[in-house]
């Protein structure tokens, strides 16, 4: 019996996922809260908008009814912008018993609580299996079928295994995890660091500048996460280390794009309009900041880029303010 799943969140990465479940034989229900792009998806059998050029296969099944999509799939996996995730969660809780398990794509922190998302499950729903994936993936690259891995990290092993199971290709490999707190934590910060390559790139500083920033930003990412209680293996890892090569070095990555526009003198507001899509750092920067001054913690790097998006500071005094902190042991 071919196994269902219903995948929440039409966008350019839901879709690429759809299309990676539905190369191993699942039937996917892939549904979007906008009516008019679900009725495009149904006509053209394509994600025009978001994802040109790859066909959706007969067993992907675009649907608007939120109700639709879960009622027949023991799996569902979240696929939208962690500022809709609670909102999500409550039009599901009515829909939903605590044997479907529950798995998510999304990045970032509640911005007005700045609680991580599988803490936000934990408020909504009486759900028994739930967890995460993330890891160093491209939407485009995903749906081509290009090699590619990433993490998976639900509540219990079993659970993390099983929803695996369901990804896993020759080309798309996934490794299991238990630490949900890691593999969040990395999805969530690469997003901020990736923007503070991207304004040193968009400044015009040079490879020296970009791997200095890599690197102390790495630091940094360790150092909050495992105050957060991630585990230093998940973050020097694939949702972690893995995914901050990916976004601070290519074009692809929403967050460099944007950190790119404001090194070159654009406003915060004018970056994310040239991005044309959610821009996850941009609201990661502000939970991130908060949650490390709540824990006495010094990030010089992600203080930064706060202070640039949202207290209106030139770009080149963060480099200087950067530049002008004591050195001492690495």
């Amino acid at each position: 019996m071919t196994e269902t799943i219903a995948v929440l969140g039409a966008g350019s990465w839901g879709t690429a996922l759809a299309i990676q479940l539905a190369r191993n034989q699942l039937q996917v229900k892939l549904w979007g809260h906008q009516a008019d792009h679900i009725t495009k998806l149904q006509a053209l059998r394509e994600n025009t908008d978001l994802l040109p050029g790859f066909a959706l296969a007969d067993n992907i099944e675009p649907l608007a009814s939120l109700a639709d999509a879960v009622k027949q799939a023991p799996y569902l996996l979240i696929v939208i912008p962690s500022k809709g995730f609670r909102g999500l969660l409550q039009k599901l809780k009515p829909l939903l018993d605590d044997d479907k398990m529950l798995f998510w794509a999304s990045k970032g922190f509640e911005i007005e609580t700045g609680k991580l998302l599988h803490e936000v499950v934990a408020e909504e729903l009486p759900i028994r299996h739930y967890g995460v994936i993330s890891g160093p993936t491209f939407a485009t690259e995903v749906a081509r079928g290009t090699p590619a891995a990433i993490a998976c990290a639900g509540n219990n092993p079993q659970s993390s295994e099983t929803f695996a199971e369901l990804l896993r290709s020759q080309h798309f490999r996934v490794y299991t995890s238990t630490d949900i707190v890691g593999v969040e934590l990395g999805g969530a910060l690469k997003n901020v660091l990736a923007i503070a390559v991207g304004i040193s790139d968009g400044l015009g500083f040079g490879a020296n500048t970009r791997a200095a920033l890599m690197t102390r930003g790495l630091s940094e990412i360790m150092h909050l996460g495992t105050q957060l209680g991630a585990q230093r293996e998940t973050l020097m890892g694939l949702a972690g280390l893995g995914d901050i090569i990916l976004t601070c070095t290519d074009d692809q990555s929403r967050n460099r794009r944007f950190g790119l526009a404001i090194g070159k003198g654009k406003s915060v507001c004018q970056a994310e309009i040239e991005v044309g899509h959610t821009v996850e750092g941009l609201r990661a920067a502000r939970a991130i900041y908060h949650k490390s001054k709540q824990l006495g913690l010094d990030l010089p790097i992600i203080n930064q880029v706060y202070q640039v998006l949202y207290d209106n500071k030139n770009p080149r005094d963060a480099v200087r303010d950067l530049e002008s902190r004591p050195q001492g042991q690495e």
